[in-house]
């Protein structure tokens, strides 16, 4: 009898213990400027897109139940899940775990659509949970600034900080005399540790007297000729501000899905050869949101800062930008096509065949969804590729001058893209999408109307 009543209490005992330990909904929305499942898209049974879903939780071994198309994708800290429009709820389950089921009404969407991504963050309580921690590493430029995390200082050394926190937000500043501090906001997940680069930028005063090339020449009288040194031209524009530009030797190359691309999307292919009859001249930058400024007379970005890339400006924007541009200059400035861009983020004639612009290690070239800290960083502050120009992988997007249009084998001579459509091309990635998005064939498109904080520009100059 002894016997029979513990095991009877020692049951519910684990019924109270599971029970207590439960899986609860902390938000779920449309992420309109998010165009993963435009840009990673996956087909349901009527031929058509899928809606996304990026579950944020982080626990291994989680399960959904509904209507999932494919295989769910297990990211750093979040799950990827494709459903098919017009679908209200989703079920999600953890062994370990009391399972939530989640109706969309009750968060005020009533049913997904087609192309367009979510955001469903679910939080684990009770058990073990509650305790878990994390390792945070912070990378820092320069090596003599001081790091702080949730106000206490971390020792670092060589440039890195590590320190283990509870899983969470947890605020971060990085300091250094001489340089604007940078300060934000992490969130330290279960499933895998976190990593910052951070690099500082020297303040007003600094910049005045660094001799160091950077993206905005600032307090520097206007000249009448653009001022030449071997393959680099720096243009001015007014109040101090000039655009460097970086010469591309005219060539011939294979465009599209080669070897070194891993994981290519069906639009990639086939490939083919272009040749580029003309040399020409891309920005070294991206366009910075002083060089905006300057032309435009206001600021659109969402990240705010003069040498961060300029965001949320769509491809009439920036139309309407290069003509102002024009007109100020005396040049003829305008957007590269999708195999001049290509050709330049390739190396051009220097190209050493990496899968990234510049490197096959993404993190040397690129700011993306691991390393970004989900917000754009100073235009410059990773390394350039084999011709010198920076960040055409990471950072933000570019519009490109083409209209979308499939690839033929055919060899093609100087192409400009498809005579119409309903896309303008982008490429080569921004701080919100992952590696894959990044490689230097991957190709992006919008709508000539769409604005996003990840979606800038970068110039061509034609003479």
């Amino acid at each position: 009898m002894r016997k029979i009543l513990l095991s009877i209490i020692l049951f519910f005992a684990t019924i109270s213990s599971a029970i207590a330990q439960k899986l609860t909904v902390e938000s779920f929305k449309l992420a309109s400027s998010d165009l993963t499942a435009q840009t990673q898209p996956r087909i349901d049974l009527n031929n058509r897109n899928c809606a996304l879903i990026k579950v944020g939780l982080g626990l291994q071994g989680v399960q959904f139940e509904g209507s999932i198309i494919g295989n769910v994708e297990n990211k750093t800290g979040e799950y990827w899940v494709y459903m098919p429009q017009g679908n209200r709820m989703l079920k999600v389950k953890h062994p370990n775990y009391a399972p939530v089921m989640v109706t969309f009404a009750d968060y005020g969407v009533e049913k997904l659509e087609s192309n367009r991504t979510y955001e469903l963050v679910v939080t684990a309580s009770g058990g073990a949970q509650a305790e878990q921690k994390q390792k945070l590493t912070i990378r820092y430029t320069p090596s003599s600034a001081t790091v702080l995390v949730d106000n206490k200082m971390v020792k670092g050394m060589n440039g890195v900080a590590q320190t283990t926190l509870p899983v969470g937000q947890h605020s971060y500043i990085v300091a250094c005399d001489g340089y604007e501090s940078e300060e934000g906001m992490v969130k330290l997940k279960a499933s895998a540790p976190s990593n910052l680069q951070i690099t500082l930028s020297k303040d007003a005063t600094a910049t005045q007297q660094s001799t160091v090339s950077q993206p905005i020449v600032a307090q520097q009288p206007v000249a009448q000729t653009p001022i030449t040194n071997g393959d680099i031209i720096s243009i001015p524009v007014k109040d101090g501000i000039s655009i460097e530009m970086v010469r591309v030797e005219a060539g011939t190359f294979t465009m599209g899905a080669t070897p070194e691309m891993k994981d290519p999307w069906d639009d990639e292919k086939p490939t083919h050869q272009v040749t580029l009859t003309n040399d020409y001249y891309i920005g070294k930058y991206e366009v910075t949101q002083a060089l905006w400024k300057a032309v435009m007379g206001k600021n659109p970005s969402k990240f705010k800062g003069d040498n961060l890339p300029v965001e949320q400006v769509n491809w009439k924007d920036c139309q309407e930008f290069l003509s102002k541009l024009n007109n100020t200059t005396g040049k003829k400035f305008r957007l590269p096509t999708e195999a001049e861009w290509e050709y330049a983020a390739r190396g051009g004639k220097k190209s050493r065949g990496y899968q990234y612009s510049g490197s096959n290690n993404i993190s040397d070239v690129a700011w993306y969804e691991d390393n970004s800290g989900s917000k754009t960083h100073t235009v410059g502050s990773k390394q350039a590729n084999e011709l010198g120009i920076y960040d055409m992988s990471g950072n933000v997007w570019e519009w490109c001058h083409d209209w979308k249009g499939s690839y033929s084998s055919s060899s093609q001579v100087n192409p400009t893209g498809a005579n119409s459509g309903s896309y303008r091309v982008g490429r080569g990635g921004s701080w919100r999408h992952a590696a894959r998005g990044c490689r230097s064939s991957y190709r992006n498109n919008s709508t000539p109307d769409n604005r996003n904080d990840s979606l800038g520009l970068r110039l061509i100059l034609s003479e």
